[in-house]
């Protein structure tokens, strides 16, 4: 059975002891294995990324900062946090490239922000700050710290018969934004009760799946966070087939 190559994107530079380092939690990593995949971390301003697209056989579009408001219209905000330029350019390409290479893709936190900014739609820049705090789902902590919360997924879709399962589906939370306008051809296949979007697939590229929580955190003792990286997966090792 062959073993697929899948590209994890990572943090910018941050200053870790020693100096600058690129990061990646391990919780990606582990899923990924766990899932029969071989992972490939992929640092922000890599230059050879058509080169590397052609040996990779899936795409994992990991959490981390925000995405500049700029690039999607949106507007200034001091919660925004964590913008790095490097890192929208690179990853923003290899959305471009595995629409159009229809690779199997799987988004994570800002991972399901960045595929709907670069297809087209908008994010909401600080939930607290637009929705305030009544009725609204506490989706983080504080930066940082995940809390956990349900979602109701739709009957229907592709997440759910990866899941098993459509209603409270727990995940591990720790984010600030979220999807404000869909971008064209992403269908919403999850939503939290206060109506926040929290998974997304593509109408007609084979596989892109995206969620907004972090199921790479629960993944190792919760069987139906740990089938979205078996899913990811299969579905690189049949592209490779």
């Amino acid at each position: 059975m062959p073993t697929p190559l899948i590209g994890i994107t990572t943090y910018p530079p941050s200053h870790v002891v020693v100096g600058l380092q690129f990061t990646s939690p391990q919780e990606y990593t582990q899923a990924v294995r766990r899932a029969g995949g071989i992972p490939v971390l992929i640092p922000p301003g890599e230059p050879h990324l058509d080169e590397l697209l052609s040996r990779l056989d899936g795409l994992l579009l990991s959490g981390g900062g925000d995405i500049d408001p700029q690039r999607y219209g949106g507007s200034a905000n001091n919660e925004v946090y964590g913008v790095d330029q490097k890192r929208d350019e690179s990853e923003l390409y290899l959305l471009d490239q595995v629409m159009e290479r229809e690779m199997p893709t799987f988004g994570i936190c800002r991972g399901i922000q960045l595929i709907n900014v670069g297809l087209g739609g908008t994010l909401i820049e600080d939930i607290e700050t637009e929705l305030g705090s009544d009725g609204v789902v506490t989706h983080r902590q504080m930066p940082g710290f995940f809390t956990e919360h349900g979602s109701e997924v739709d009957r229907n879709s592709r997440l759910a018969k990866i899941m098993g399962k459509t209603e409270d589906v727990v995940g591990a939370s720790g984010h600030h934004q979220s999807i404000r306008d869909v971008a064209p051809g992403l269908i919403v296949t999850a939503q939290a009760k206060d109506g926040i979007i929290e998974a997304v697939e593509h109408e007609s590229h084979p596989y892109l799946v995206a969620v907004q929580w972090h199921p790479e955190r629960t993944a190792a003792n919760d069987p139906a966070q740990q089938q979205l990286f078996d899913a990811f997966v299969a579905a690189a090792r049949e592209r490779m087939e």
